[in-house]
């Protein structure tokens, strides 16, 4: 991608492909079993808010979460990408949030309806800013951290992902054209929780990037 702007992910990128539970200490966390394959959504780009913006509490929604993760942009165009040949098609990466509506996807889980709406309204996807591809060596290595208000909540490696990155890339490939500018978000370690108004979120890449966000919930 030219910029390392945010900008740049919603002027090119058409969707945000995100995948849930993938790592061991989450899935350990909650007591769920290992998916056999890659549990994939899709996020709306109009979900990217950039430092200085404010996470919002979505309609009816009264048990915000937070999930850091490590979000992969997509370099050039792909489909039905081999595995091996995945890192190719790396632009670079950034820092996310993908905020959830617990509440409103428990609901939605117990009707067997989509988690749309308790993943994907405007300023549930806060984003750092673009990370280019040679600055991170081994994003299979990397410390993956969240503090609310100064206390740490998450505190993972990316070693810990159940589908790696190149799995990631290539299985999504599969169904789906990957397209320059558009987002993987590779899910989130344990430690997730809940968020009140007025909270405050920072989060990084080990030191190589980190964001702040303050939460409002009228």
């Amino acid at each position: 991608m030219a910029s390392n702007r945010l900008a740049q992910f919603r002027e090119f990128g058409k969707k945000i492909v995100a995948v849930g539970r993938n790592y061991k200490s989450l899935a350990d966390q909650r007591g769920d079993p290992v998916p056999p394959y890659p549990l994939v959504f899709l996020k709306p780009t109009t979900t990217y808010i950039s430092e200085g913006d404010i996470i919002r509490f979505p309609l009816g929604c009264t048990d915000l979460h937070h999930e850091v993760e490590l979000g992969i942009v997509v370099g050039k165009k792909g489909y039905q990408i081999p595995e091996e040949k995945a890192k190719e098609y790396i632009g670079g990466y950034f820092v996310a949030l993908d905020m959830t509506a617990r509440d409103l996807q428990l609901e939605a889980k117990k009707n067997g309806h989509p988690w749309t709406l308790s993943k994907g309204w405007d300023t549930s996807t806060p984003a750092g800013e673009f990370i280019e591809k040679d600055k991170i060596t081994n994003p299979q290595n990397l410390q993956i951290w969240l503090k609310v208000n100064g206390e740490m909540r998450q505190n993972g490696n990316t070693a810990d992902m159940i589908f790696n990155i190149s799995y990631l890339i290539s299985f999504i490939s599969k169904y789906m054209t990957l397209e320059e500018g558009d987002v993987i978000l590779t899910g989130t370690p344990s430690g997730v929780g809940g968020l009140k108004g007025g909270d405050v979120i920072e989060a990084g890449i080990g030191d190589v990037s980190k964001i702040k966000f303050s939460v409002d919930s009228s």
